[in-house]
């Protein structure tokens, strides 16, 4: 999952950032509304995570301008203004759920696991290329019911190629699947990622190719 946490807080922020990539949740922060808007733009989130007094204006506004720009993407709105006309305000704008701090890190992982769930309601719940299966509701790459030990970018990696199995993904894409827009990334991060990937496929016989198309980026398809 792919998260836009809106906060102008910088220690609330710092510590929110933190325990959401505990949990292999990449995520992308804004402390304004125009850097905000700017993110969502590139339409890489799965969930919003949303402050309503920001220094430019009612977070609550975000939500018809995500909707203008046909972005579907659910939000949590989490604020100190607690009450019952503020929860009714914040539903009523369109947010997805509300919090009120202070609160459990625990029960905002969950809610966002809650919503990301959703997602999948109307998509199937697996794929399978060569020999290897991808359960996208707990994210783990099988091979006949056996999970694959990855690490998240690995992980990640794979979960972004076969989502398109047989297609090209621009490099930039994978990048955009597998970081943060703040992250430092090395010139040869991503092959690397891709290097061990391979390996790991070819060691437990997948039957899966992972090729490197030139100037574009990537390409995975099942091999005899």
């Amino acid at each position: 999952m792919r998260v836009l946490l809106i906060e102008d807080e910088p220690e609330m922020a710092s510590v929110l950032k933190a325990a959401l990539e505990r949990v292999d949740i990449i995520v992308d922060h804004a402390a304004t509304l125009a850097d905000a808007v700017a993110m969502a733009r590139l339409g890489y989130h799965d969930a919003v995570v949303l402050d309503r007094r920001l220094p430019d204006g009612d977070g609550l506004s975000l939500i018809p301008r995500l909707r203008a720009l046909h972005l579907d993407v659910p939000v949590i709105a989490l604020t100190a203004m607690s009450g019952l006309d503020d929860r009714v305000a914040g539903l009523d704008a369109g947010a997805d759920d509300y919090m009120v701090k202070p609160f459990a890190t625990v029960e905002l992982v969950a809610r966002l696991h809650a919503l990301h769930r959703r997602s999948f309601t109307s998509r199937a719940n697996q794929t399978m290329v060569g020999r290897l299966t991808y359960d996208f509701r707990h994210r783990e790459a099988l091979i006949e019911d056996q999970a694959l030990d990855l690490p998240r970018r690995e992980r990640l990696v794979l979960e972004t190629l076969i989502r398109r199995p047989g297609r090209t993904i621009m490099r930039s894409a994978l990048e955009e699947a597998v970081y943060a827009l703040d992250d430092e990334i090395g010139s040869n991060a991503l092959d690397a990622h891709i290097s061990r990937l391979r390996r790991k496929l070819d060691d437990v016989a997948a039957g899966i190719e992972i090729r490197a198309i030139r100037n574009l980026g990537y390409l995975l398809r099942a091999v005899s």
